[in-house]
């Protein structure tokens, strides 16, 4: 990459934050009659730009492909759906939103969220571009279009009456090549005296705690606060506000504005949270050149913890076919030697095998058949939900492991 430039301000890249070698894309599923196939791999590199210290990979595959059959629902995950139900009643209630405003969502999935505030009576829609992912939320009664968000699609949606008086971007930020058409489509569609919201794991948090599986072909950027605010100022947007979340190893929701809003002054957890980020270095290339040897060595211990239970005869099991998963499993190297299978509750993964490792995906009531003594978590922001799930698995001794940001066995 060292040939390309910044997605955002166009520099030259050079600086390298993770290496983590060849891997397929983490979504590109595979049938049993796909495995014997050539399978396709690309680099899996993360620089970070010299210049406005935005972290990237480079795009090998283009959204079009990457969503046209797409496997990821969000409403599998019941704290998440928490998460967004909370959400709605706090927005609701802190912009007075109502029967004449519009929410509308980017990349808005199954209607996971606009749902809650279409049951409050508040009009909604839902900008989505995996047409089956699009579909599940149409029959729920969301009306969705089909289509991948920038400056020319919010300029359409504006000229048919679409502007927002909430425009909501949960976790989509990161997967937008064209970064700077992006947040202009934002810009236009916003109503003058409208909000935007956007949810996105934090770069501090990604460094902080290793979480270099986040890292993936479909997560084009990784963003620290410091150079979202820079981004959106470039645009003609204004962050007034900034909350820290736990959800994905810890996220940021960022509140902005048109400059024009001065009734919404910026809050003081603008300014707390750039000196935080400051301190942390995150303004200091040396941050992230020193990170790739914390990858390295998380690589080591994971593998030293499965070459031992395999040594003990224990039998390990992987649960969730996520990303992040596919990341570990990828740069890691491994396979169904080291783990038996992985369980997952959304039936569209089910009976397909990962990419890479081609390990097989099955439902979770397999767990009680095969009695694995680890279960492995491979979606470790919901170890939580999952091992309050799946607590069944004391009964015969099983223990749960989750590999980041060390291995830990609980």
């Amino acid at each position: 990459m060292a040939s390309a430039t910044c997605r955002f301000c166009k520099a030259p890249l050079s600086e390298s934050f993770a290496d983590l070698g060849m891997s397929p894309l983490s979504n590109a599923f595979l049938r049993e009659t796909q495995l014997d196939a050539e399978e396709r791999f690309f680099p899996l590199h993360a620089y970070v730009c010299g210049e406005c210290f935005l972290v990237q990979v480079e795009e090998f595959e283009s959204p079009d492909r990457i969503f046209q059959d797409y496997a990821y629902f969000s409403s599998f995950s019941e704290s998440w759906l928490q998460h967004v139900k909370d959400y709605t009643a706090k927005m609701t209630q802190r912009f007075g939103l109502g029967a004449n405003s519009r929410v509308v969502e980017l990349a808005s999935n199954d209607g996971y969220l606009l749902q809650y505030f279409k049951e409050n009576g508040i009009p909604v829609l839902g900008i989505e571009p995996a047409a089956n992912v699009a579909e599940i939320a149409r029959k729920k009664g969301i009306p969705t279009e089909v289509l991948f968000f920038g400056e020319e699609t919010a300029g359409k949606l504006l000229a048919r009456g679409c502007a927002a008086t909430l425009l909501v971007g949960n976790n989509v930020l990161a997967h937008v090549p064209d970064l700077n058409g992006f947040v202009r489509g934002m810009k236009i569609l916003l109503k003058p005296d409208g909000i935007l919201t956007m949810e996105f794991p934090h770069l501090l948090r990604l460094i902080e705690q290793n979480q270099f599986d986040t890292i993936y072909h479909e997560h084009f950027s990784y963003f620290s606060f410091f150079v979202v605010e820079r981004i959106f100022a470039y645009h003609g947007l204004t962050v007034f506000d900034v909350e820290e979340l736990p959800t994905h190893g810890g996220s940021l929701r960022i509140y902005a504005r048109h400059p024009e809003r001065a009734d919404l002054p910026v809050a003081g957890s603008v300014s707390r949270l750039r000196g935080r980020e400051k301190a942390a270095g995150l303004q200091d290339l040396e941050v992230y050149r020193s990170f790739g040897e914390r990858l390295k060595r998380a690589k080591r211990e994971v593998l030293a913890f499965l070459a031992r239970a395999k040594q003990e005869g224990k039998r390990v099991v992987g649960y969730g076919a996520a990303a992040k998963g596919n990341t570990l499993m990828n740069y890691c190297a491994i396979g169904s030697d080291f783990i038996e299978c992985v369980v997952d509750r959304n039936p569209h993964k089910q009976d397909l095998y990962l990419p890479g490792s081609h390990i097989p995906i099955r439902a979770p009531d397999v767990i009680r058949e095969l009695k694995p003594d680890y279960l492995l978590i491979l979606p470790w922001n919901l170890r939580a939900e999952i091992m309050e799930q799946m607590s069944y698995i004391r009964e015969w001794g099983g223990k749960f492991v989750t590999p980041i940001p060390h291995v830990e066995i609980f």
